[in-house]
């Protein structure tokens, strides 16, 4: 499968390289022109305002809508949560959102770079293994609509860090820095699925 990782800024090439070592094609998307065949699309972290920025300067807001509300997946993690939710507590004033998955959420929710952590996750999409979550100046979704899937909480309970909303996912950790693929597996699944469908392959 062909995917694209959007290469504005953050560790776009930690899941291109993922995505090549799970045996798929991977495209480094900083143009228009980048995003014409793919069957996927990651988002990765890094500084969510800087990425909305060049997203601005390299005309890639109105594509990536058009696509994604055409039904490309998409997995947004950590700053790429942030840029697919319908609206944030705190913003930067401008920031773009693309405003495709019916969540809202709070940037940088544990504080600054100092209190970025690591712990075990229960996500039973991935099966009953804990799955090594690396959280840094991360996001927590405060809400999520009825047609958004809670796939992970701290502590079982707690804040929501990973959903899924139809062909959309968004992680609020790094499952690509984790040396574990289990989640990258879980998306480029969901991937295949949609190129299954009658109106991927017509």
């Amino acid at each position: 499968m062909k995917i694209g990782v959007l290469a504005l800024q953050g560790d776009f090439r930690e899941h291109l390289q993922v995505v090549r070592g799970l045996g798929h094609e991977a495209v480094a998307v900083r143009l228009p022109r980048h995003l014409d065949g793919l069957d996927g699309l990651i988002i990765p972290g890094g500084e969510s305002t800087a990425i909305g920025k060049l997203m601005v300067a390299y005309d890639l807001v109105a594509p990536l809508r058009a696509l994604i509300s055409d039904g490309l997946p998409t997995w947004g993690t950590c700053a790429g949560m942030i840029l697919l939710a319908r609206s944030t507590d705190n913003a930067m004033l401008g920031q773009p959102l693309l405003a495709a998955m019916d969540i809202h959420v709070c940037r940088n929710a544990f504080g600054a770079q100092r209190e970025s952590f690591i712990t075990s996750l229960d996500i039973p999409v991935l099966g009953p293994e804990p799955f090594r979550a690396v959280f840094i100046r991360a996001p927590v979704v405060l809400e999520a609509g009825p047609a958004v899937e809670i796939l992970a909480r701290l502590d079982g309970d707690g804040p929501i860090v990973g959903v899924r909303q139809g062909p959309l996912v968004g992680t609020a950790f790094h499952p690509e820095i984790a040396g574990d693929t289990r989640f990258h597996h879980y998306f480029l699944d969901i991937v295949c699925a949609g190129r299954a469908t009658p109106a991927a392959s017509s």
